[in-house]
């Protein structure tokens, strides 16, 4: 025990957790991956399980290198990796690629690894732990030109976002919501920011619908929208599939690899995983794997409470806060309770940048769970004013 330890530092019920879920991942993205192996891969379904092999040993090392560093030093990384982020989604915004004749631009391809990145999930990250440092630090809240600095990253963030996910781009305003509630943000400012980024969005519709060129994706907002409060089958035929998957699991499913809706489903093995997770392993299996992340999250929670200071309380919100919505948002679109998003479910849907980021934001909460301020500051604190003072001084 004390050999894992002096390796796999950190919370280590959350190491189990974490390994749990990527040994699990197996089964499911096996099963969701064989319909695309036979209209994109030849009949090659190993193929898609190596790939996803790939991306968690990459996950996996990103994991275990970040987990290790001391946090106080990711905040300081932040400062230089949020201007290189914004200018990757400056780059992916303008390439004009396309992807499997698809709108491609949220993506930039790897070329050493032939691998595709998709750099919002990356800005996110990168926005949200640059904001809990700045917000960890003495501020006056009261004033609303205090927060000008921070709002102008989150919009300089979330405008090379929007024109091509609006879905991201909403999660992530929804991060940065949350973590200024808990850095004690006052509320009446926090309804300006609710304003002026309705404010934005509408203008920024009304401007693509004056100019269609801009952008391609606000028709597709507002079909998925239709078609979410649409009775017709023809309108929502992905979510229709999905309540068909989750209803022919009943109580113990049909058995794994035995999903007869992954062969329809478009997005099996990433959108909609968890219909066919629920069609193959029923109610019991779906409601073990709600448990799972409920544990997960749980676990996110006491991390933060036991937190020496305010920055590492709110750094753990922030790593935590993506992984959070993102599980919410993918069973709710599985179960037809919020219209289509694309987004992933952590770890047991395929795709590359989900995992890594998750692998990442999973290893700054595990160095928060392990770094002893104490040792940073070189002294002994013995009260809450002086880890703070400490805090800032970092």
């Amino acid at each position: 025990m004390n050999t894992v330890q002096k390796y796999l530092k950190g919370d280590q019920f959350l190491w189990g957790l974490i390994l749990l879920l990527m040994l699990m991942s197996f089964l499911p993205i096996y099963s969701a991956s064989s319909s695309l192996a036979y209209k994109y891969g030849g009949g090659n379904t190993f193929r898609f399980l190596t790939k996803h092999l790939i991306h968690l040993v990459l996950g996996g090392f990103f994991l275990y290198s970040v987990h290790r560093l001391n946090f106080r030093i990711i905040g300081k990384f932040s400062i230089i990796i949020l201007p290189a982020a914004i200018v990757l989604l400056m780059v992916t915004l303008f390439q004009g690629t396309t992807m499997g004749g698809a709108n491609a631009a949220r993506w930039v391809r790897i070329p050493v690894i032939n691998m595709s990145f998709q750099t919002s999930a990356f800005a996110s990250l990168a926005l949200l732990v640059w904001l809990a440092r700045w917000l960890a630090k003495p501020r006056d809240f009261t004033l609303f030109k205090s927060l000008y600095y921070p709002l102008g990253a989150i919009a300089l963030t979330l405008i090379f976002i929007l024109p091509a996910d609006f879905s991201t781009t909403a999660i992530i305003f929804g991060m940065t919501f949350i973590l200024m509630i808990a850095a004690g943000v006052p509320w009446k400012h926090l309804g300006k920011i609710i304003g002026i980024g309705a404010a934005v969005l509408t203008l920024f519709i009304l401007i693509v619908l004056a100019f269609p060129g801009i952008s391609n994706r606000v028709d597709t907002w507002k079909s998925r929208i239709v078609n979410f409060g649409a009775t017709d089958s023809d309108a929502s035929y992905q979510t229709d599939l999905a309540k068909m998957a989750i209803a022919e699991g009943q109580l113990f499913g049909k058995g794994p690899g035995k999903s007869v809706q992954k062969n329809f489903l478009p997005q099996s093995n990433s959108d909609f995983v968890f219909a066919v997770i629920t069609e193959e392993y029923g109610l019991i299996g779906a409601s073990g794997v709600v448990l799972l992340y409920m544990a997960l999250f749980r676990r996110f929670v006491r991390i933060a409470r036991r937190a020496h200071t305010k920055f590492g309380t709110l750094l753990v919100l922030a790593a935590a806060s993506g992984m959070i919505l993102q599980t919410l948002v993918n069973m709710g679109v599985a179960t037809n309770l919020m219209p289509v998003t694309g987004q992933t479910l952590p770890f047991l849907s395929a795709g590359g940048s989900s995992i890594w980021m998750t692998c990442i934001a999973l290893g700054i909460i595990l160095s928060v769970s392990h770094t002893d301020v104490k040792k940073v500051v070189g002294k002994s604190v013995q009260s809450q004013e002086e880890l703070e003072n400490a805090e800032a001084h970092v």
